[in-house]
C-alpha cells in the first residue's frame, strides 16, 4: 500500500460571478520516507493540491488517503511550510515553535525540550529568544520550518518555502532542507516553479500542466545522496532540466490551444 495516494482529485472553484476548473483528475502515490516535487507554472493548482492533502480545502471529486485513511481535515499526521513566513511576531522564535504544539498533552517542559531540539536541527542556536523582526528571511523560514517539523508529522507539506528568498539563500536553504531531510527522513511533498530545485532536491518530480492542473509527466531523479550543488553543472542534471522544460513549454502550448 502506497504512503499517500492522490486519487483522481479534481478542484472547482464556483462563484455566482464565474468558475474556475483547478484541478482536473489528478492521481499520483508516494512512497513513505520519498521527497517529491510538484513543478508548474504558477496558477496551474499546484498550492491547491498542497492544501486538499493538508485538509484546507474539500476536492470537488477524488480523494487524499494517507496510510490508507482519507484525509478530510488538518491532522498532525501533517505538518505545513508556507512560502510566507506567517510567524507570529509577539512570540519570540521559541514561542513559535512550540505553538503548534500547544494542544498537545505535553508539559511545558516536554514542549521546550523538543522546540530546542528543532532550533538546534536548523541551525538556530542562540537566537531561541529572538522575534522575528529581528530575523533575516532565511532565519524567518528555517523557524517556519523548524515549527513544522516539531509536530513530528508523517508528511511534510512545502508550498514554495523559498520563493521570497534571494538567490544565495535559496541556495543555502536547499542544502539546509537536504541535510535535514537526510536526519529526520519525512515524507516531503514539496511545491516549486524552481525546475533545478525540483530537481536537486527531489527523489521524483511531478509535473503539472496548466489550468486546469493535470499530471503531464513524472521524472525519476536517481542522482545518488548526498547531493552536492555542483551537480548543477553535470550533463545528466542539464538533460533532466531540459526534459522538464520542454515538457512545461508543451503543456503551455496545449493549454493556450484548447
Amino acid at each position: 500500500m502506497a504512503f499517500l495516494e492522490i486519487q483522481n482529485i479534481s478542484k472547482t472553484y464556483s462563484s455566482p460571478q464565474k468558475s474556475v476548473h483547478a484541478l482536473d483528475n489528478v492521481s499520483f502515490t508516494m512512497k513513505e520516507h520519498e521527497f517529491c516535487c510538484l513543478i508548474g507554472y504558477s496558477g496551474c493548482g499546484k498550492s491547491t493540491l498542497l492544501r486538499i492533502v493538508d485538509g484546507l480545502l474539500y476536492p470537488t471529486s477524488g480523494q487524499v488517503l494517507i496510510k490508507g485513511n482519507t484525509v478530510n481535515r488538518p491532522g498532525f499526521d501533517r505538518g505545513m511550510v508556507f512560502q510566507q513566513f506567517n510567524l507570529l511576531p509577539w512570540r519570540t522564535v521559541l514561542g513559535n515553535i512550540e505553538f503548534g504544539l500547544e494542544t498537545r498533552e505535553m508539559s511545558k517542559k516536554d514542549r521546550q525540550q523538543r522546540a530546542m531540539r528543532y532550533i538546534s536541527m536548523v541551525g538556530l542556536d542562540g537566537f531561541e529568544d529572538s522575534y522575528p523582526s529581528q530575523l533575516s528571511g532565511g532565519m524567518q523560514q528555517r523557524v517556519g520550518l523548524a515549527r513544522a517539523l516539531a509536530i513530528e508529522p508523517e508528511i511534510l507539506l512545502m508550498d514554495e518555502p523559498l520563493g521570497a528568498l534571494d538567490a544565495q539563500t535559496k541556495e543555502s536553504m536547499q542544502a539546509e532542507i537536504m541535510r535535514i531531510w537526510s536526519i529526520e527522513k519525512r515524507t516531503v511533498l514539496f511545491v516549486t516553479h524552481d525546475i533545478e530545485e525540483a530537481i536537486l532536491l527531489a527523489d521524483r518530480v511531478i509535473v503539472m500542466g496548466q489550468r486546469p492542473g493535470r499530471i503531464v509527466d513524472i521524472v525519476d531523479v536517481d542522482f545518488p545522496r548526498p547531493r552536492q550543488d555542483d551537480l548543477r553543472n553535470s550533463m545528466e542534471f542539464t538533460q533532466m532540466r531540459a526534459r522538464v522544460s520542454q515538457t512545461l513549454k508543451r503543456s503551455a502550448v496545449t493549454s493556450t490551444k484548447n
